[in-house]
């Protein structure tokens, strides 16, 4: 791979002083936003319980965070990069922290949504500032790529946070506590930021295309909601209308980025294979996971009866295992190659959710916390080396906008994710056999079959639990089985794509 980043000549420059202490600012950013992903697949069977929100607006609650932060990265990402990676990241966490609270006193399952919106606005401004200003504080390359392994340690260290911290409060207060835990590491983030963070931006970077951004917004939010909804329901002619017109939108951004002087978005980066190749690893390795991790926690609570906290801990081995491979994945791509690492990564994934399609309501630990070790340690080793090779294969004045392509594919593969894999396990719940008398909301989803048990008689009950979790590990055996496909198949791609890709060892 042909680095376009210019010679490093002065050791000022390589080694910024208090780069460090600066990456540790950037990393609670990282924390801020793993920690809110994860606790809210905890509190999902509690947000049931008391906002009894449909199937289909449980999905939406999963979901809408990522469909909004999809449509608005690559805006934000050329956003920083013009007016201040810095700034826009202050100001993006300090508005997570705000709406944090609007989602923890949330009282209908509306206003969650909206909430989960509005929190997208303000993820997409943190993710692709914190890459973009690793990229400008880390000038040599095995800094970067330790850099790079260190924040994406963190995302994994939330997962872990997330998940024990959510349970703790989950068992001691209630379910919207899990979602103020934000606000603390808000503070600290913009406390000390505003002090160790560099300023970095485009100098020339020209303007900001409104048009661009609508066409972006409308575009992604539009192919996702089709997706979601033909999946969930079937095709329709509003469905698919509303997907034609996110295909045109996205069209229509792509043909104005290749005629804009400053586009938003330099579609020449996609020339390059590995930039590519490495977008949509990242895309299909997320879609193949997200349907599991999304339905785990309510599969370890629900069907396995395990507490918030128990649950919690239980997918500990996952994070341990993404930690301690994205520390590493830097030296080991270095000492194989790029393809090797990625591809042996992708393909441990899939073999370990392969695993878990035998998985029944009394499945042992011992299989469980193994693949979830499984996939921390092949997540780990791929998404810190495509992280790597998509930031040194651009300039460093349009770092933000290619920090936000990655973060784009994460979170559209996430959102695709839930909607095709979650779609699924509903799909084969759905059709669970229940004993007469047991109300329509059963079906829509396991935790409101959970709220239906506790008002039916306790024979009845049992008997509508026990068919009711069975349809729900029958289809989480099923969205396992898809996401090995699709991770063993991505694995075979990345092999082929990432081809001759070698991280830089000089600036």
């Amino acid at each position: 791979m042909t680095s376009t980043l210019q010679p490093v000549t002065t050791p000022e420059a390589v080694k910024r002083p208090g780069r460090w202490l600066a990456l540790s600012v950037l990393v609670l950013a990282v924390l801020l936003v793993a920690v809110d992903a994860t606790v809210l697949g905890l509190a999902t069977p509690y947000i049931s319980e008391d906002l009894a929100p449909s199937g289909t607006q449980l999905l939406w609650i999963g979901d809408v965070y990522s469909f909004v932060i999809a449509g608005l990265l690559v805006s934000m990402g050329s956003l920083g990069d013009r007016v201040g990676r810095k700034r826009i990241l202050l100001g993006g966490a300090t508005a997570f922290g705000a709406i944090s609270v609007l989602n923890a006193y949330a009282t209908t399952p509306e206003t969650m949504i909206a909430a989960r919106a509005l929190l997208g606005v303000a993820g997409a401004t943190l993710m692709p500032a914190t890459l973009a200003l690793i990229r400008n504080i880390f000038h040599d390359p095995r800094e970067r790529s330790l850099a790079i392994g260190i924040w994406g340690a963190t995302a994994s260290a939330g997962t872990a946070v997330g998940p024990i911290a959510g349970g703790f409060l989950l068992e001691h207060f209630w379910w919207g506590s899990v979602f103020l835990i934000n606000l603390p590491v808000m503070t600290v983030l913009v406390v000390v930021g505003v002090r160790t963070l560099p300023e970095s931006r485009n100098p020339n970077p020209g303007p900001w295309d409104l048009p661009s951004v609508a066409l972006s917004l409308v575009g992604m939010i539009g192919i996702v909601y089709a997706v979601k909804e033909a999946a969930s329901h079937g095709p329709a002619w509003p469905t698919l209308a509303v997907g034609l017109l996110g295909a045109a939108a996205l069209y229509g951004f792509v043909h104005r980025q290749l005629t804009l002087p400053t586009p938003l978005l330099d579609m020449r980066l996609f020339g390059s294979r590995g930039f590519s190749g490495a977008v949509l690893a990242d895309l299909l390795t997320v879609l193949g996971m997200s349907g599991l991790v999304f339905f785990l926690s309510q599969y370890l609570q629900l069907v396995q009866g395990r507490g918030p906290l128990e649950a919690g801990l239980a997918e500990l081995p996952a994070a341990i295992g993404a930690v301690t491979a994205g520390l590493l994945a830097g030296r080991a791509a270095r000492r194989f190659s790029v393809r090797t690492v990625v591809s042996g990564g992708l393909a441990a994934i899939g073999l370990a959710l392969a695993a878990l399609t035998v998985v029944d309501r009394s499945t042992g630990y011992p299989l469980l916390g193994a693949a979830l070790l499984v996939v921390g340690v092949g997540a780990g080793l791929s998404f810190t080396v495509t992280s790597d090779v998509i930031l040194s294969s651009v300039p460093r004045e349009q770092a933000g906008a290619a920090s936000a392509v990655s973060e784009t594919a994460y979170e559209l593969g996430a959102a695709l994710g839930i909607a095709a894999l979650g779609s699924i396990v509903t799909g084969v719940y759905r059709d669970f056999p229940a004993p007469s008398g047991t109300p329509e909301g059963a079906h829509e989803s396991l935790g409101g079959a959970v709220q239906a048990a506790s008002r039916m008689p306790t024979a009845q009950a049992e008997t509508m639990l026990n068919s009711a979790r069975e349809a729900f590990v029958d289809g989480l055996s099923v969205a396992s089985g898809v996401g090995a496909a699709v991770l063993l198949a991505t694995a075979a791609t990345a092999w082929v794509l990432l081809r001759e890709q070698h991280l830089e060892t000089t600036g």
